[in-house]
């Protein structure tokens, strides 16, 4: 979703943070308008959107605007 490699341990350095969360956001956006997916069993769990999953990585990109970030 943000155009980074799926490498662990990885960084998307301070320069390409911007980019990576706009990507993230775009992402976000385009699946909240496609139609929701029904359930075929009712005893599965709920389903959690992507957008409430992004949201830590969201604030963590948004603080992080002039640094690198890193996972391991």
């Amino acid at each position: 979703m943000m155009g980074h490699s799926k490498i662990v341990p990885g960084a998307i350095l301070a320069a390409d943070v911007p980019m990576a969360l706009n990507r993230l956001k775009a992402a976000i956006n385009a699946e909240n308008s496609s139609p929701p997916v029904e359930k075929e069993d009712e005893d599965e769990q709920p389903m959690v959107s992507m957008a409430d999953r992004a949201l830590p990585l969201i604030n963590l990109l948004t603080a992080a605007a002039e640094c690198n970030v890193m996972w391991k």
